[in-house]
């Protein structure tokens, strides 16, 4: 995919005390989206222990409003583990064709169980069965394991209304600090980053490169 030569990428804004964040990701989430890059929703998401060993992988953003940036996943798993644990996480967006990454950093919560379910059956059955089959980031002693139980989830659902899974939900990290890098030619690259306070506003600051 080449980006289109009629489209020019703008200059980053100042900062500015009255800048809104949220309003700055909507502007370059909704772009990316509009230039036909493969998931651009996906994202990085970093977790650690309570003893600070980290862990990351790439996630899907699902949602995102002025309340943060949701996410789902077994709660289970090595991330749910973690991040109940030790409820902080960050988020990089990288769009390279746009030369444009977001980090999120903040704390995590977990949605309602009504706005889970809502999401859960909107997915594809075969998405809603693998939710139930898979023991995520457990050992799997063999690929026949995992398909015996898809198997006995689609038979005890058959023709009937996918239960949502009670170790199955969404998070919402919560931003605490929301950094905007524009890649510039030499490295001189434009970076803004956006600190919660405690009024409830955000703090602006521009970085050197």
């Amino acid at each position: 995919m080449k980006l289109s030569d009629q489209i020019l990428i703008k200059d980053l804004p100042a900062a500015s005390p009255d800048s809104d964040p949220m309003k700055q990701f909507e502007e370059w989430f909704n772009f990316a989206h509009s230039q036909n890059i493969y998931l651009p929703e996906a994202m990085t998401l970093a977790t650690s222990t309570l003893d600070g060993s980290p862990s990351a992988r790439i996630v899907l953003l699902k949602d995102v409003s002025p309340k943060g940036f949701v996410f789902f996943t077994n709660y289970l798993s090595r991330k749910g583990s973690e991040l109940e644990m030790n409820p902080k996480a960050a988020l990089v967006l990288h769009w390279a064709i746009l030369e444009r990454q977001i980090r999120i950093e903040g704390h995590v919560e977990r949605i309602s169980e009504h706005e889970s379910e809502h999401y859960f059956h909107s997915r594809p059955r075969g998405s809603q069965i693998g939710a139930w089959a898979s023991r995520q980031s457990t050992p799997l002693s063999d690929r026949s394991e995992l398909e015996d139980r898809v198997t006995h989830f689609e038979q005890k659902y058959k023709g009937t209304k996918i239960d949502l899974p009670n170790h199955w939900g969404g998070y919402r990290v919560v931003p605490k600090k929301i950094e905007f890098w524009q890649g510039r030619e030499s490295r001189l690259h434009e970076r803004v980053v956006f600190t919660k306070i405690s009024s409830g506003g955000w703090e602006t600051q521009t970085l050197y490169p």
